[in-house]
């Protein structure tokens, strides 16, 4: 069993690589579009939405199918959360303004949703520093009290999108409203565990 679950991991771990390899095919084949740096930064961003919706999902799904093996690819996810992020967060600092600290300063003044997204992006630091067995095994009730922040990052991702978008939210509210059904199976197995 756990050579099967070696091999899932490994499975999962190169298809969760195909964000990096889908926009260099991009990138080669020149389908970038008008504005090139935005293309970037938001399909990193779209990416990071969709591994947090997988992150949340392990749960509802050990749930649902009674099949314990999910949680075991739980943190990985959620590690690629954070690598995808960070991703576009450093294409927003470094392709879109190019380091250029003051100017980013005050788009975070003028802009809310780069407050939000950043602040997204900050919860998540901890949470990648903590997701080690050594890091479990010393915080022990802590560090699941800590890592239910990903609840609070991804409210603040789909806010971050939502008032990105301005117009056609249609995309953004898809992500509310998987969230959000994922908020709802997560209360429901809480409930169901202190009948």
């Amino acid at each position: 069993m756990k050579f099967n679950q070696i091999y899932i991991k490994r499975l999962i771990f190169i298809l969760s690589l195909w964000p990096l390899l889908s926009i260099s095919i991009i990138i080669f084949q020149d389908r970038l579009g008008a504005n090139p740096v935005e293309f970037i930064e938001r399909h990193f961003g779209k990416w990071t939405l969709i591994f947090l919706c997988l992150t949340l999902s392990m749960t509802p799904l050990r749930r649902i199918t009674n099949v314990s093996q999910w949680i075991l690819y739980r943190r990985m996810l959620g590690l690629f959360v954070f690598f995808y992020a960070s991703i576009h967060l450093l294409c927003y600092i470094g392709l879109d303004y190019h380091f250029a600290w003051i100017d980013i300063k005050n788009d975070i003044i003028k802009h809310r949703y780069v407050i939000v997204g950043f602040l997204a992006w900050v919860l998540l630091l901890p949470l990648a520093i903590t997701s080690s067995d050594k890091m479990i095994r010393k915080l022990k009730m802590k560090w699941k009290l800590l890592h239910r922040l990903i609840y609070v990052i991804a409210i603040l991702g789909v806010l971050h999108f939502i008032w990105l978008v301005k117009k056609d939210i249609t995309e953004p509210l898809i992500y509310a409203a998987i969230v959000s059904i994922l908020f709802i199976l997560r209360l429901d197995i809480i409930r169901r565990k202190k009948l």
